[in-house]
């Protein structure tokens, strides 16, 4: 067991240092040949950020393991949201920009209302993973002709966000740090791959929980760091555009690759069918108040969604075990607690109309 969790831990490394080489040189290389820095930020920053998840999962559908892939990506967009907007709240107030608000939001919903309703039937099929593919296709292009026309301040803004050093201002020097960042997201995702299989074996819970959970949070450690960094840095609506964006990327291309890597597509588990599937689409809706208020993520409402994603965990861990508290638990989280938090949102959706008013 020692050997397994020094490999997990060894291979969670490897990534998130490999996704960072893997930026560093696809952003200068992008820069070298015009590239517009806000191109850059939208397209392979915030794209960057996922490198952990697409390894991971689609080394795990690969490797004969779908329920992890599957997972990797619901676990990461629920931690993202909960966990990442959560401290990063509690570290400052985030405001959200307006295109956030207006277009990202509803499309971060979209495609999590679109996920559930594919894998209703209990598969994402090859097709379906190929119209998801396509979709992050499509998105990117309108993100790269919409840049086109955004003001010198956002492009500015973008631009703050890349790396300004000297040493790898030559091209050979990007494409290599290319090269090597892919070889370490390759590398990286197959030792915590087996890891995480070896984990659920010895603790006897299945390979869906350990990808909701330990291989999720692991994964997004490179959204946590950058959402972090820019929260203190006072970039704050960045903070929030690097979680939307990235839970966009893992729908549309992480599953969609994950599906089209298999062959055959992907099975949905039961369990993901009938709970998790669902709260990640409940906490794609949690920033709704955002949208509908236009309003910044305050450092109360950072704290509720920290501790939503704590009782989610325990929920987790508690079934996975079947343990005897689970029936209380879940009583006192859908009779007290969700009616609390509807009532709450809706004061606060109402308060934040009027003061706009």
């Amino acid at each position: 067991m020692l050997q397994q969790v020094l490999m997990f831990a060894l291979g969670l490394t490897v990534l998130v240092v490999g996704a960072d080489v893997l930026v560093r040189g696809a952003s200068r290389l992008a820069v070298s040949f015009g590239v517009s820095p806000l191109v850059v930020g939208l397209t392979v920053v915030a794209f960057g950020t996922s490198a952990p998840e697409m390894a991971v999962s689609v080394g795990s559908a690969l490797a004969g393991s779908p329920d992890l892939a599957l997972g990797n990506v619901v676990g990461s967009n629920i931690c993202n949201v909960l966990l990442i907007l959560g401290i990063s709240a509690l570290i400052t107030p985030l405001l959200v920009d307006e295109q956030i608000i207006r277009q990202e939001i509803p499309i971060m919903i979209g495609v999590s209302a679109l996920l559930v309703v594919m894998a209703l039937d209990g598969h994402l099929g090859l097709v379906e993973s190929i119209v998801l593919f396509a979709l992050v296709i499509a998105y990117t292009v309108f993100l790269i002709v919409q840049s086109r026309r955004a003001s010198k301040a956002v492009q500015e803004e973008f631009g703050t966000d890349l790396p300004t050093s000297a040493w790898d201002r030559h091209w050979a020097v990007q494409v290599g740090l290319i090269a090597t960042g892919l070889v370490m997201l390759i590398v990286g995702a197959d030792w915590l791959v087996e890891a995480a299989v070896a984990f659920a074996r010895a603790f006897g819970v299945s390979d869906l929980v350990v990808g909701l959970t330990v291989v999720a949070v692991g994964t997004s450690m490179p959204e946590i760091a950058t959402s972090i960094v820019a929260a203190m840095r006072g970039q704050r609506d960045i903070a929030v555009g690097n979680v939307v964006g990235s839970n966009i990327f893992n729908i549309l291309a992480v599953l969609g690759a994950s599906g089209i890597a298999s062959g055959t597509g992907l099975p949905v588990s039961e369990a993901a069918r009938n709970f998790d599937l669902w709260v990640m689409l409940a906490v794609a809706f949690a920033c709704l108040p955002i949208m509908i208020t236009g309003r910044e993520i305050a450092r109360w409402e950072g704290g509720v969604f920290l501790a939503y994603y704590a009782a989610y965990t325990a929920w987790l861990v508690l079934q996975a075990q079947q343990h005897t508290s689970l029936p209380a638990f879940s009583g006192i989280m859908l009779g007290y607690v969700m009616p609390l938090t509807v009532i709450t949102v809706v004061v606060s959706i109402v308060r934040g109309n009027g003061r706009r008013a």
